[in-house]
């Protein structure tokens, strides 16, 4: 399985890469033109780039979150669970939350099709 699974490993390292230097175009570069996307500190999705592209702008006014992929599990369903170490920070720096997370991801023609937010898998830590 290792060799069906790097592209799309590779892929999602580059989706948090991007993120993590807030660009935006890379990020999106990375999703299917009808993402979904989770709104993670509002609640509910987002969809298409243009709603992400709006949410990220909003999102990073008031915090700055960092997120670094520790392990990645495929799931039975052919999805890809990422534990991920997720710090974020008020814009004055000061820690506002730093834990591990789960991030489930449907990847469809190459692209990311949809992120979850769940908990992070137990064999992780």
């Amino acid at each position: 399985m290792p060799d069906k699974s790097a592209p799309e490993i590779e892929l999602i390292r580059a989706a948090y890469a991007a993120f993590n230097a807030r660009d935006i175009d890379a990020a999106l570069a990375t999703t299917t033109p009808d993402v979904a996307w989770p709104k993670a500190f509002e609640g509910g999705y987002v969809h298409g780039h243009q709603a992400v592209r709006a949410y990220w702008t909003r999102q990073w006014f008031g915090i700055n979150p960092h997120v670094e992929p520790i392990s990645f599990h495929r799931e039975d369903s052919g999805r890809i669970l990422v534990d991920v170490h997720q710090v974020v920070r008020d814009l004055a720096g000061t820690v506002l939350s730093d834990q591990h997370v789960g991030h489930r991801y449907t990847i469809e023609h190459g692209l990311i099709q949809t992120m979850e937010i769940c908990p992070p898998p137990l064999s992780g830590h």
